[in-house]
């Protein structure tokens, strides 16, 4: 399930972002996050990507095209739009669409960044991935539900470190 960190991640990104903004909007700001977006830690290989859209309706109106070039919308996320693709049947891509007004307060974007800038946090989550993984092989909690105690408390100290409020980071 976990995977090596792989050094050619960041290319598959910037590939991911360029073919989103051909077929969606080329000004779009578009970011690598999820653990793919962390050197040197495991992950599973899929390729997150957080997407500023202006608002709701700029994403509706750049889907069907992004639907053509091969997305499609998936995931059990309330709050925000999400699209992901596959081949052969293996999700690789997961797009997330956060609007202008929210892009500065998400989650993904405020863990990537602490991650990066905080080494003994990235090692804890590198740690509790791994036993997500254990749990869910015994069958005692999903991967996403086994780490996201974890996940929750290094993004409460990410918010208070930039003065925003404490929320929910499942959304499922």
């Amino acid at each position: 399930m976990l995977v090596a960190y792989d050094p050619s991640w960041p290319e598959q990104f910037a590939a991911a972002a360029a073919q989103l903004r051909s077929h969606g909007d080329p000004d779009w700001v578009i970011e690598h996050i999820g653990s793919t977006a962390i050197p040197s830690m495991r992950s599973k290989p899929i390729i997150d990507l957080a997407v500023r859209v202006a608002d709701a309706a700029d994403f509706e109106m750049h889907r069907s095209a992004l639907e053509r070039s091969g997305w499609r919308r998936g995931s059990a996320v309330r709050s925000h739009p999400v699209m992901l693709r596959e081949r052969d049947g293996v999700r690789t891509h997961i797009a997330h669409f956060f609007t202008a007004a929210d892009w500065d307060a998400v989650n993904q974007r405020i863990l990537r960044d602490w991650l990066l800038e905080h080494p003994a946090d990235a090692d804890r989550y590198r740690h509790a991935k791994c036993d997500a993984v254990a749990a869910a092989a015994r069958g005692t909690s999903s991967y996403s539900a086994a780490k996201t105690p974890v996940i929750q408390e290094i993004v409460d100290r990410a918010r208070t470190a930039r003065g925003l409020p404490r929320v929910e980071v499942s959304d499922k």
